[in-house]
């Protein structure tokens, strides 16, 4: 019997001797993973396992190695609170952690039993692949609202998670994006054991969450690991000009050649006096957090190729996509700037920056006295050139070779996820769907009714892709498919060109 069949055996025994076990366990349910056996917590609507490792430490010389499968253990393990947080420093509403032991998984579905398994959602955590954590994201109203599994992962993150070097070869730089592969593979051998299908597994994050998601699209070692996708605010295509994602970030994309990757390294070795990796993994996690290396490199093993180009050349899987972003993405990011409140001469000197001899035709599409302020302005017009009209080329890659929907999330009234600087409304910014979809660990956010009955028809939507590949449901708006986009809104969920709404032509003559 090959290795997979085993596998599969094993999971449809492991989910025959389930029922029993649970049933035994009543509020504090146990599951015999492919591990060892984990204990729960089971409430009237949901269960929950939290802080279950699907890859060893990687600590010692397991730092910047693909990660391995955790040892086995027999004894009952607690699974009632998270892991760890991948090593990272703070973060925008992330605590800081020291911890490399962070490679660990949180499972939640509905309670009742079913015969029939359930789709599962795999969710890749956002935050600049710096900072964050799979905990952050409590599922269950999606889990309950979509009869689904949603598993929450942690992937390394900063220098450990993309560190690349000479002696690292074609594995620089992606050890987070092997991780996020680890824990499918984890999903595909445990699944059956939470009610789940291996056979119906979706991919789905937001922001380096979306982009990780991107890169898995084009990874040949990703194939058959899901079978749909689910890309939220990050672009497959996504690129930026100088000094318009953040002053003094150069243009550039999400991705870099794993050349660059790795002369970084070797130059930061340089600087922290290691001549070689092994040097730098005997360095302590404190000498390492900081370095601001977090870029995943393509021309690897696991991505070879930058994901735009992988698309356009039809190298991706071909599963169908739902994708999208906020109506107003960039005012997440100028909210952030430390320059507070703007000025025009401050908008007029980034286009400059940004634009060059072009910054003129910008400022007269975007003046300020239209958008509000300056900041405003620079806001709208990032906006458009970053997120909203790359998004557009993204799903017409995508559309060309498999079934794809498009949507942009447009609640301007969405409750801000950080207060705003003078002169700015956060509308619907980068990040502002997610208490729609999840609710976030430490951040109360307070939905109105109408918001509440949105978050309920987007939980539909996004369930209902998972299960059929298709988000149309009964009493829900229809939804077709790209290039028609899905405009979300409270009591306004209609078709809209995403292109005009991004002013896409003028930005194609810039």
């Amino acid at each position: 019997m090959s290795k997979r069949l085993l596998a599969l055996a094993l999971s449809v025994v492991t989910f025959g001797a389930l029922t029993t076990a649970v049933a035994e366990a009543g509020e504090s349910p146990v599951v015999r993973t492919d591990s060892g056996p984990v204990r729960g917590v089971n409430t009237s609507e949901y269960r929950s396992f939290q802080g279950i490792p699907f890859a060893a430490p990687p600590v010692g010389d397991l730092r910047w190695a693909p990660p391995k499968r955790p040892e086995p253990w027999t004894a009952v393990r607690d699974a009632s609170k998270p892991g760890p947080r991948c090593a990272q420093g703070p973060g925008l509403g992330s605590a800081p952690s020291d911890d490399e032991d962070c490679l660990y998984l949180n499972v939640i579905s509905p309670a009742k039993a079913t015969h029939k398994p359930r789709p599962v959602l795999v969710w890749v955590h956002g935050g600049g692949f710096t900072s964050g954590a799979g905990s952050d994201y409590d599922f269950k109203r999606m889990a309950l609202g979509g009869d689904v599994v949603v598993v929450t992962v942690n992937y390394r993150l900063g220098v450990f998670g993309f560190f690349g070097h000479p002696e690292l070869g074609r594995d620089s730089g992606v050890f987070g994006l092997q991780d996020q592969q680890a824990a499918l593979r984890w999903v595909q051998r445990n699944a059956r054991a939470f009610g789940g299908d291996p056979r119906n597994v979706t991919l789905f994050g937001e922001s380096a969450g979306a982009m990780s998601t991107c890169a898995q699209l084009a990874s040949p070692s990703a194939a058959g690991l899901f079978h749909r996708a689910i890309i939220q605010s990050g672009p497959c295509t996504l690129s930026w000009p100088d000094g318009g994602f953040f002053p003094g970030v150069p243009a550039g994309t999400p991705y870099l050649p794993r050349a660059t990757v790795e002369a970084m390294g070797a130059d930061a070795a340089k600087k922290l006096g290691c001549a070689d990796v092994a040097c730098l993994r005997r360095l302590p996690v404190k000498d390492l957090v900081n370095q601001p290396l977090a870029t995943p490199a393509f021309d690897t093993a696991l991505l070879p190729e930058h994901p735009a180009a992988a698309l356009k050349a039809g190298h991706f899987a071909r599963v169908p996509v739902l994708t999208g972003v906020t109506r107003d993405e960039a005012r997440l990011f100028v909210a952030l700037y430390p320059e507070q409140p703007f000025t025009e001469e401050h908008y007029q000197e980034l286009l400059r920056t940004a634009f060059g001899e072009k910054a003129p035709l910008v400022a007269a599409r975007y003046p300020s006295a239209k958008h509000g302020s300056p900041a405003m302005a620079f806001a709208d017009a990032m906006t458009d050139r970053i997120w909203g009209c790359p998004q557009v080329g993204t799903e017409r890659s995508l559309r060309e070779r498999t079934r794809t929907f498009g949507y942009e999330f447009a609640d301007r009234d969405a409750p801000p996820l950080l207060p705003p600087p003078p002169g700015m409304h956060m509308g619907a910014s980068h990040g502002s769907e997610l208490p729609y979809l999840s609710d976030l660990t430490g951040i109360p956010v307070k939905l109105t009714p109408a918001q509440q009955e949105l978050a309920a028809q987007m939980i539909r939507y996004w369930t209902g892709f998972a299960r059929t590949g298709d988000p149309n449901g009964e009493d829900l708006p229809k939804w077709r498919p790209s290039p028609r986009t899905q405009s979300l809104a409270p009591g306004e969920i209609r078709p809209v060109d995403l292109a005009a709404v991004h002013d896409c032509a003028f930005w194609a003559g810039i």
